[in-house]
C-alpha cells in the first residue's frame, strides 16, 4: 500500500533536504517539490519527497482519520507496514 502522510518539518538540512516527524518517527525528505516550505510547516510526505504544503487544520483531519482507520502511521513512516 501506497500513503502520502502529513508530516511536520522540524529542521531543515543542507540543500533541499528537512527531517520530519511522521507519527513520532523523524525522516530526512526531500523538499525540492515543494516551495516556501519551513519548519512547522506541514508537508504532504510520498516516497521520501514532500510533495506539497498542507494547513495545519487539514492535516490534523487527516491524522485523525488515519488513526480512526486502524492505520499504524509509525510502522508505515518506518516502513515496516
Amino acid at each position: 500500500m501506497c500513503l502520502a502522510i502529513p508530516a511536520r518539518i522540524v529542521e531543515k538540512l543542507e540543500g533541499d533536504a528537512a527531517r520530519v516527524d511522521l507519527g513520532g518517527v523523524r525522516k530526512e525528505i526531500s523538499l525540492a517539490l515543494v516551495d516556501g516550505a519551513e519548519i512547522g510547516d506541514y508537508v504532504i510526505v510520498h516516497v521520501g519527497y514532500a510533495l506539497s504544503k498542507l494547513d495545519p487544520e487539514e492535516a490534523a483531519k487527516t491524522l485523525a482519520l488515519f488513526e480512526a482507520s486502524g492505520l499504524d502511521l509509525q510502522a508505515i513512516a518506518e516502513g515496516s507496514a
